[in-house]
């Protein structure tokens, strides 16, 4: 086959691929539109303000989505979640009751430390791109395991067993960014810093993230989620 026309060819395969792929993402925002009666945020600032008010009422434990058998034929059709959360994957953290949103509200991305790898980026990527999510959140919480597991390590310069490095030397970059200003509190900060400096990594990650956050079309923040009160601190 000549060279140009395997050119045309994947041209042709990929206009189809595209027309698909809008015909799919039509009908999820339909299925999706009907999941609750609260209307999808159609900016990035609604759809933080909405995991906000959620989160109040979680504090406040006045939950609206309690009824998880609400929408369950219609989410069968698609999802069209409006916020993405990259979360710790500690038991303890669990961001639709966190936020007090239904299921196919949230796009969840789980890791213990709650950073950012290569699949992480892949999957917000899909969140932004494909599922349309308005905002990130990247969400630390107190007493994470993981970031003290880095701390301990960092100081006694001894990498844990099996496949536990690539945890810690994920975390360690935000544990050596607090640890020369002496905080009264090295855990806690490292901790905040860990999830701010993820929450900047979604924000320039090219091609799509960085250029989807330069158009105003999603944001990404850094908060805290401190288990004992259930509030949730955007740093």
């Amino acid at each position: 086959m000549c060279k140009d026309c395997s050119r045309n060819t994947i041209s042709r395969r990929g206009l189809v691929a595209g027309g698909f792929a809008l015909t799919a993402a039509a009908a999820f925002s339909t299925a999706a539109s009907a999941q609750d009666d609260e209307p999808r945020p159609a900016t990035p600032e609604e759809a933080l303000q909405r995991l906000k008010d959620g989160n109040a009422r979680y504090v406040a434990n006045e939950p609206i989505y309690t009824d998880h058998s609400h929408g369950r034929t219609l989410r069968s059709l698609g999802q069209q979640p409006f916020a993405a959360v990259v979360a710790c994957s500690d038991s303890r953290v669990v961001p639709e009751l966190i936020f007090d949103q239904g299921p196919g509200d949230i796009f969840v991305v789980r890791v213990a430390g709650n950073f950012i790898n290569e699949d992480g980026l892949a999957s917000l990527e899909f969140g932004a791109a494909v599922l349309g999510v308005k905002t990130i959140i990247v969400l630390g919480h107190s007493s994470c395991g993981a970031v003290d597991a880095t701390i301990k390590s960092i100081q006694d310069r001894e990498l844990p067993g099996g496949h536990l490095p690539s945890l810690v030397n994920a975390i360690r970059p935000a544990v050596y960014d607090v640890i020369p200003k002496n905080p009264p509190d090295l855990l806690s900060a490292a901790i905040q810093q860990n999830a701010k400096m993820n929450a900047e990594k979604a924000t320039v990650a090219t091609p799509i993230l960085s250029k989807m956050h330069s158009s105003g079309e999603v944001g990404s923040v850094a908060g805290v989620y401190e288990i004992s009160t259930g509030k949730v601190e955007f740093v």
